[in-house]
């Protein structure tokens, strides 16, 4: 099995010395298909390096349907179809919010935009939503939250596995504070209990433009500079 290895310029986080080599061992002796393959298993923090952040959405583990987990939480490759579910409702939210959404499940173009789509748990058995929820992964996620505190930044947390790593985030030591946004998780069993009609997208933008920062273009791949 090919190796996961740590992304460069998140290497010196302590987890990847603590944790993950143990997090790696128990992944190397499963019999169960694991998803994302290895190499994708830190595609989100390899797409996003903590200078380059600007918005951060906390998902839960991947999708757990073969051919959908890419290692960027909700995204997915172009190809899918139909869309996964939570990505769908995703998409109605932000047709309602914006009037437009991306053409297809992939959603890279946004973390070339410093969108860090980070997931709980890094990994998830083929079939089996939060089987590695207690894998070790939650010390990774704090600790990326706890660097990224460091200077102002917008949270989405969606779903309360989500939530509940708000207490990583700690106010900037300059600036303005961070923009929080708690919500419930887009997926088909709580979109509508607070996900649809929370406009996080356009409230992202108008945070950004108040912070004299560019808006994230959340619909249109290629269309960002």
């Amino acid at each position: 099995m090919s190796e996961a290895l740590p992304p460069a310029a998140w290497a010196d986080l302590p987890f990847f010395a603590t944790h993950y080599p143990k997090i790696r061992a128990a992944l190397e002796a499963e019999t169960r298909q694991i998803l994302p393959p290895a190499p994708q298993r830190f595609a989100a923090l390899e797409a996003a390096s903590p200078d380059d952040v600007r918005v951060v959405i906390l998902g839960q583990d991947p999708y757990p349907t073969p051919g959908h987990a890419h290692g960027l939480a909700f995204s997915a490759e172009a190809e899918v179809r139909p869309l996964p579910r939570s990505l769908g409702n995703i998409y109605k939210e932000m047709q309602e919010d914006l009037g437009a959404a991306p053409p297809n499940a992939d959603l890279r173009f946004w973390a070339e935009q410093g969108v860090l789509l980070l997931n709980t748990a890094l990994s998830v058995p083929a079939g089996e939503a939060g089987a590695h929820a207690k894998l070790g992964w939650s010390v990774l996620t704090a600790q990326v939250l706890e660097r990224l505190s460091d200077r102002p930044r917008a949270f989405l947390l969606w779903g309360r596995p989500a939530q509940g790593f708000a207490k990583h985030l700690h106010a900037p030591s300059s600036g303005r504070d961070h923009l929080i946004l708690a919500s419930a998780h887009p997926s088909p069993l709580s979109a509508r209990r607070g996900f649809f009609g929370s406009r996080p997208f356009s409230k992202v933008n108008e945070w950004l433009k108040a912070g004299g920062d560019m808006p994230i273009n959340w619909t249109h791949p290629g269309g960002h500079s």
